[in-house]
């Protein structure tokens, strides 16, 4: 059977049109019924099925990535119904136009981060009876790919069930912020792991370009695709990802110790966080007794525990974080 040439060469147009419509399918769901779950890749089966190329590369990323999708779907949906709400969406659940951005920007997420499976299966790149290319199985890009993913799925797996499991815990009341398995090596491995699994399947992509024959315009598309991994990494860091936990973390243990209303028994909820964050780097796993050693200015660049981060105590962080705990007791006080 031909594969199916659908908008274009490389199902970019096909794709985004698909994903457009099945995510603004789910935001009227789950604002209808106020229930929030991330939707999974259709693009990686449609563009495996359509463009009929089944070779072993191609079946082993679109797996990757549709194995991803159920995991990550999986487990939020399992978080909140055993919660019962994802407070990720709080702020913005009862917000039409706030949960519409979030949705569009998802939209954005999800076909960006695919690039590589999408350029990957589409005749421009498998079609080897036009000007596609499929070389054996095996090489170093693909064994590189795998095991990069391997070890970001294992990482990221293992760190959201660990701190699902220490929620559940009495020792997330204790003050203290978790640090045991991952979690004592890196303040974010979800994340870590993540960025890992998206330069997996980047590199698992690349050999009909790096091994085989392909036209200019294919290898632009292949190369191009680096967009997913960097896209992701840029998301991660600097958006959605560690500068939504960092801050919200820092204000609920200086809370616990300065607040109007501080915890007793946590008095030293806030010098333990401090404490906390000098001997944990912030993504890149590493033993806390070599982290703990490492200059300040190498914690700061290199190892990218940016300033952006961290909670300003002294200054506009700390006095926020009391006037918005005025307010919240005003509030409660009028109700």
């Amino acid at each position: 059977m031909a594969p199916v040439y659908a908008l274009d060469r490389f199902y970019l147009s096909l794709t985004l049109l698909v994903t457009i419509g099945y995510q603004l399918l789910a935001f009227a769901i789950a604002w209808t019924f106020k229930f929030d779950k991330i939707t999974d890749f259709a693009g990686a089966l449609l563009t495996l099925l359509i463009g009929n190329t089944f070779h072993a590369r191609n079946i082993v990323a679109s797996v990757f990535v549709m194995l991803w999708a159920v995991r990550i779907a999986g487990f939020l949906l399992y978080r909140v119904l055993k919660v019962g709400s994802d407070a990720r969406f709080d702020q913005i659940r009862s917000h039409f136009f706030k949960f519409l951005a979030f949705w569009i920007g998802q939209i954005v997420w999800v076909w960006t981060v695919s690039l590589p499976v999408t350029i990957l299966n589409s005749p421009a790149v498998s079609d080897i009876r036009n000007q596609g290319s499929s070389p054996a199985f095996g090489t170093s890009r693909d064994i590189a790919g795998i095991v990069l993913w391997t070890l970001g799925f294992f990482i990221e797996s293992v760190a959201d069930q660990q701190k699902y499991n220490w929620k559940q815990s009495p020792a997330s009341k204790e003050g203290r912020p978790i640090n045991s398995g991952l979690w004592a090596w890196s303040r974010h491995p979800p994340y870590f792991g993540e960025m890992m699994c998206w330069w997996g399947i980047w590199i698992l992509c690349l050999s009909p370009t790096t091994n085989g024959s392909l036209s200019p315009s294919a290898k632009a598309a292949q190369y191009g695709a680096i967009m997913s991994p960097l896209f992701t990494v840029l998301l991660l860091m600097f958006a959605s990802g560690i500068p939504s936990a960092e801050k919200p973390q820092a204000k609920r243990y200086y809370l616990e110790t300065h607040g109007l209303q501080p915890n007793k028994q946590h008095a030293d909820a806030w010098p333990q966080y401090q404490a906390y964050l000098s001997r944990t780097s912030i993504l890149i796993p590493l033993p806390q007794t070599l982290y703990l050693r490492l200059p300040v200015w190498l914690k700061k660049t290199v190892l990218l525990d940016f300033p952006m981060y961290r909670f300003d105590a002294e200054g506009g962080d700390g006095e926020g974080a009391m006037e918005e705990e005025r307010n919240r007791q005003r509030s409660e006080s009028d109700e």
